[in-house]
């Protein structure tokens, strides 16, 4: 019994909820010890509530505790009042290190503390919550820079956080919203920044971690094995000493015995099944660990980033460090993140926002003054946003650069008209187009096209999506006699320069 409920605590410590400890427990047929009606110690099948009360109880923290509970009134027919569990600040008497303690009271304080984040009604009580599904990485920890409540999250066109507790509370306006990608994005960056020199040792923490609960429950499932041998034995030399003239007491115990044998044989199967997995896992997983671990150094972006890695593991991934986001959209282009790490530590980042005008931008007005200066010079739409790109200037929906299309929606709004634009399929004159050698050669382009997507004629295309080939003679013979089906295959690919219309007969 006492080794079962050490095992609740530590299980619950390794998978922090109090049901995926119940679910842990009765996947491998573990019960746990309980008093019947009459106050005899029984064992029973786990429920979230017997979970719950073990690990709420400070007496096994080994502290005597008085008054956790109150009396308070109940407006309801038929009840006047009723008992309701008080916070743990006004319990009335607390005396520690009284018996004989399964954890330490920190340990006791930390589990209850979970416990109370776990709670359903975290935007109520204003803690964390558990890791949800869902791929927006700061629910339940991103609280709002204006006011001061929690932000909730709203899958709606890509996700986004916002706080609407004014609005729900006090009948006033939203307070704010902001896009959830790019923000998400630069927390999880300085979360891996943050992260990446400690890797190793929590890897190694990790799977000390999981071998020793592997070992716990391993050991826990034997103890049950061993108990429900003995009371299948007890059962047998009960059967055995009783008169066989006393039927009824005699079906009773072969009843009894029936059913040990059944609880036993149903454990001793469970206990093969788990074991046989769990083996070849050790031998496997411990082998490749023990090969392998130093390469897994630098590599938690490949984990964070791996398809395999649910969004609810990156969310408790990121709460080992991160106590709470603090987000402010502010009035343009630039939102505010501030990132409170466990231990008080604090990180100011600025991120840049997408908007749907120029305008919006910081320095919205001084690119469109750059921008009608550039032009009035004669300078080309691409010309002038590799200019401002270099000036640090962005486009609305583009963090990084300025697009040639939002300098000509500029120019063009201001009514100052090119004559030439540079053409973005402009080329060395020493290639043609597919158009240009269709042309030379007086076939149709739709016909190179066909032949490229065939796999008949082998060409790589540029990264403006063109395809360009080769002003040569040897060139414009070899698609001539493709033309005329003289061969099969024609090669013309850049990585096979020596081979410059290779032919495959």
């Amino acid at each position: 019994m006492q080794e079962r409920i050490g095992l609740v605590f530590q299980t619950f410590l390794k998978v922090r909820t109090v049901a995926k400890v119940m679910r842990v427990l009765n996947d491998r047929g573990l019960d746990l010890p309980r008093r019947d009606r009459h106050g005899e110690p029984c064992w029973a099948r786990a429920t979230v509530a017997s979970v719950a009360t073990i690990l709420k109880n400070p007496a096994y923290a080994g502290a005597f505790v008085y008054g956790r509970t109150r009396m308070r009134k109940i407006v309801r027919e038929g009840a006047s009042s009723a008992k309701v569990p008080r916070p743990m600040e006004e319990w009335r008497f607390v005396v520690k290190d009284r018996y004989p303690a399964y954890i330490d009271w920190p340990t006791y304080e930390k589990i209850r503390g979970i416990i109370r984040d776990n709670r359903a009604e975290y935007m109520r009580t204003k803690t964390r919550g558990v890791p949800r599904d869902g791929e927006l990485l700061l629910h339940g920890i991103a609280w709002c820079a204006r006011c001061g409540y929690k932000m909730y999250v709203r899958y709606k066109g890509g996700g986004e956080y916002v706080c609407n507790h004014l609005r729900s509370h006090e009948g006033l306006p939203a307070c704010q919203h902001i896009r959830a990608p790019q923000v998400d994005a630069a927390v999880a960056n300085a979360f891996l920044t943050a992260l990446a020199p400690a890797e190793l040792d929590a890897l190694s923490r990790a799977r000390k971690a999981q071998h020793q609960m592997d070992a716990a429950l391993r050991t826990s499932a034997e103890r049950q094995l061993e108990r429900k041998r003995y009371a299948a034995a007890l059962a047998e030399r009960q059967f055995n000493r009783v008169d066989p003239d006393n039927r009824l007491v005699a079906d009773e115990l072969e009843r009894r015995w029936e059913a040990a044998l059944k609880e036993l044989r149903a454990a001793e199967e469970a206990l093969a099944k788990q074991a046989a997995p769990e083996a070849i896992t050790r031998i496997a997983m411990g082998k490749a660990l023990n090969n392998k671990v130093i390469a897994l150094a630098g590599r938690l972006p490949q984990i964070w980033q791996n398809e395999n890695t649910t969004d609810t593991q990156r969310k408790a991934l990121l709460r080992c460090l991160v106590e709470k986001v603090v987000l402010d959209r502010g009035e343009y282009d630039v939102a505010t993140v501030r990132i409170v790490w466990r231990g008080g530590a604090v990180t100011d980042l600025e991120v840049k926002m997408n908007v749907n005008s120029v305008v919006k931008l910081t320095r919205g007005t001084e690119m469109r003054d750059r921008v009608l200066d550039l032009a009035r010079a004669g300078m080309l739409d691409d010309e002038i946003a590799d200019v401002l790109t270099g000036e640090g200037h962005r486009s609305p929906n583009c963090a990084e650069k300025v697009l040639p299309i939002t300098v000509q929606r500029i120019r063009l709004s201001a009514g100052i008209k090119i004559a030439a634009q540079r053409n973005r399929w402009s080329h060395d004159p020493r290639v043609l187009s597919a158009p240009e050698l269709a042309a030379k050669l007086n076939i149709p382009v739709n016909w190179l096209y066909v032949q490229i997507r065939q796999k008949r004629l082998l060409i790589d295309r540029q990264p403006t999506g063109a395809y360009l080939f080769r002003n040569t003679p040897s060139v414009m013979d070899a698609v001539r006699s493709l033309r005329s089906h003289s061969i099969n295959q024609l090669d013309l690919r850049i990585s096979q320069p020596h081979k410059e219309g290779h032919q495959h007969a």
